[in-house]
């Protein structure tokens, strides 16, 4: 199947890609509410969390560009440093914004 990229053809991309999202989201909350949270399968959760974030770090880090690894470089230690995501994340934009600027 194909579709054209016309402005048509990437509206229908987007609503699908949305109901995708959309089926799975819901799709595990419903799954999820058959199961007992018991400290076993909390701990999985987090590490689930925390493996599929390294999955979509490291190939950025490995193979990323200089802007790359100043986000992921800033964003970490800003991270260390003050323990809140969105200030880190923030300052990982801006340092990639910097030196692809200035690079």
């Amino acid at each position: 199947m194909t579709i054209e990229t016309t402005p048509v053809g990437v509206l229908i991309l987007i609503v699908l890609m949305t109901l995708v999202t959309l089926i799975t989201r819901f799709g595990g909350v419903f799954a999820m509410s058959f199961v007992k949270i018991s400290p076993r399968v909390e701990s999985f959760i987090n590490a689930m969390a925390s493996s599929v974030l390294i999955a979509i770090i490291v190939p950025m880090a490995v193979a990323g560009d200089a802007g790359a690894l100043a986000a992921l470089v800033a964003t970490a230690i800003t991270m260390l440093a003050i323990r809140k995501p969105l200030p880190a994340i923030s300052v990982g934009l801006v340092a990639a914004a910097l030196v692809r600027y200035l690079g």
